[in-house]
């Protein structure tokens, strides 16, 4: 039989197979120490898998072959800091939802998650949650992070998950898609997805006063069904994206605004940071390349010789 992945718990997942029947489903052991998968999961949400039927009656199946993945994201494994995890596979889209206040997100974590999308060519989108929350400084800095993403060519969508009129957007883009849910805790992932599923009641949590900080609600990934066509999937919050598998050289091709300059750079092996005649940091210096932007490029090409 074939199915999609829908639900991963680390040894048990949840398959639904082409009629949408869902199954339990475990992994053959031999999967595990495959030499061909180097992730810390050999199975992700979102992977296409065929599987034998163990226990009808128990609707118990068991996964041999993983099918070729379309594309993935990856970060960091949160248990081996040099190995690499699989967030989910086979994605349209990929939605970053941040925050500028309770918790605020920071530009050097946006920056992260869009490189790792560049990097596995994913499109990304990033929504700015909770603009209901908004002071007139932080209305400041939402029209700030307009200008730099927009003018980069990322699509920017403001919008508050307590309010529904301001996700018709949002709906419309991600009709028919399978579209990854990420940001850090506490940015209303859960309270957008119950919106867009009003059936789902994923439970949600009031960020912290003291800390400022969200609470863990989702634990694994999974997947979910939208009413009118299409996936979502939620994943566990996450505090740092840390990038792997990539290498200092290879960066700058993932910023797009620096991506187009990189043929007018003096050095063919110019790294942008202290070269004379480097047309990325020419355009730095005329705006046309965020400060902000740039700032996140010097700290990814820092921490990319010492992975997270």
């Amino acid at each position: 039989m074939q199915g999609i992945i829908y639900k991963s718990t680390g040894s048990w997942y949840q398959v639904k197979d082409e009629r949408g029947k869902l199954y339990r489903a475990r992994i053959k052991g031999k999967m595990k120490i495959d030499k061909n998968i180097s992730s810390s999961n050999p199975v992700a949400v979102g992977d296409v898998v065929l599987m034998d039927l163990e226990d009808k009656e128990e609707e118990q199946a068991m996964i041999h072959t993983v099918q070729d993945r379309r594309n993935y994201i990856v970060r960091v494994s949160p248990h081996n800091k040099h190995q690499k995890h699989i967030v989910a596979s086979n994605l349209d889209l990929v939605l970053l939802i941040a925050t500028i206040t309770q918790p605020q997100t920071s530009l050097g974590f946006i920056d992260r998650f869009l490189v790792t999308a560049e990097a596995y060519r994913v499109p990304a989108i990033l929504v700015i949650n909770k603009t209901d929350l908004l002071s007139k400084e932080d209305e400041y800095d939402l029209q700030r992070w307009q200008k730099i993403y927009e003018a980069v060519g990322y699509r920017v969508m403001p919008i508050s998950a307590h309010h529904p009129e301001s996700l018709q957007n949002l709906k419309a883009m991600l009709k028919d898609k399978t579209t990854l849910f990420s940001g850090h805790s506490g940015v209303g992932k859960s309270t957008l997805i119950n919106q867009l599923i009003p059936d789902l009641e994923l439970r949600t949590e009031i960020v912290s006063d003291y800390s400022g900080k969200g609470q863990h609600t989702t634990t694994f990934a999974e997947m979910f069904d939208l009413p009118h066509g299409g996936n979502i999937i939620d994943t566990p919050g996450v505090k740092e994206f840390g990038l792997i598998d990539m290498s200092q050289d290879e960066l700058a091709f993932y910023f797009p605004e620096m991506q187009r300059l990189l043929s007018q750079c003096r050095f063919n092996n110019c790294k942008h940071i202290n070269e004379p005649g480097c047309a990325v940091k020419a355009a730095v210096e005329k705006d046309l390349v965020s400060v902000e932007r740039y700032q996140s490029y010097l700290s990814i090409w820092e921490s990319i010789a010492k992975p997270w």
